[in-house]
């Protein structure tokens, strides 16, 4: 990943994905930003408690920082439901007003959209189809991983725009890495099957699930790139639940250019 800052914004880009010039992204830190106290810094989200006028200052910095129009956000509720963002969706969205939809994709194929992801510990992960010039923004906390969220994104993008998954980059951002991905009731939680990404101390590597389930859908290795940035150890840099339930989100955001 590349470190960026402008007008006082830490923002990070993935090396894969910023080698197409036709495509804006950025992983924006906490830092900067006018939210206060529990949200201090750059909290993208208007659903935690943080005072509205301040989430749309910082919702604001975006475009201003990477280009674009505000980004699209969904209203996240950790399942597996896709979002295409086609012309007559995009009627319905008005910048910066509070998500318009439910679900935890976003799949975009125009030019004029930037779609973005709200986290603080799940990962986001985005994806750029240069084939078809389409991208994809996938919130994929612990439920949508084991729902596998990532295969049923992919398939819409092969399905309803003709992507071919191993033309496909990605990048899966900070998040809560296997060092703090604990999970006692994982026996209750997590399905058998996955319990091949668990160590000894019951902590789970996502990042590892969410690479293969990348490549499980079609994409090549070379072409997934994982920030490996632990959001729970990383404080001063991003918003984490599992270290402060009262927190902030931070945003994850791509578009086409």
């Amino acid at each position: 990943m590349i470190l960026h800052q402008k007008n006082h914004l830490l923002f990070f880009k993935f090396s894969a994905l910023d080698a197409f010039g036709k495509i804006r992204h950025g992983i924006f830190s906490r830092t900067g930003g006018s939210s206060r106290d529990d949200f201090a810094g750059l909290n993208m989200s208007p659903a935690v408690g943080d005072d509205p006028v301040r989430v749309r200052q910082n919702q604001e910095t975006i475009p201003a920082a990477i280009g674009g129009n505000a980004p699209v956000f969904l209203r996240q509720v950790h399942q597996t439901d896709v979002v295409v963002i086609d012309a007559e969706i995009a009627s319905k969205i008005r910048p910066f007003e509070n998500p318009v939809f439910q679900g935890d994709a976003l799949v975009t194929g125009l030019t004029d959209v930037s779609i973005g992801i709200q986290t603080a510990d799940c990962q986001a992960v985005l994806i750029h189809a240069p084939d078809r010039r389409v991208v994809a923004a996938i919130h994929a906390g612990w439920k949508g991983s084991i729902g596998n969220i990532i295969c049923r994104c992919i398939h819409v993008m092969k399905h309803d725009f003709g992507c071919d998954p191993k033309k496909m980059v990605a990048g899966i951002s900070p998040s809560l890495g296997p060092c703090c991905a604990e999970f006692i009731n994982f026996r209750d939680e997590i399905p058998k099957t996955l319990w091949r990404y668990k160590d000894s101390r019951d902590h789970f590597n996502f990042w590892a699930m969410s690479r293969d389930q990348l490549t499980g859908a079609g994409l090549t290795p070379d072409h997934i790139e994982i920030a490996g940035i632990c959001t729970k150890c990383n404080p001063h840099l991003f918003f984490s639940f599992r270290r402060s339930r009262q927190t902030g989100r931070f945003a994850s955001v791509i578009g086409l250019k």
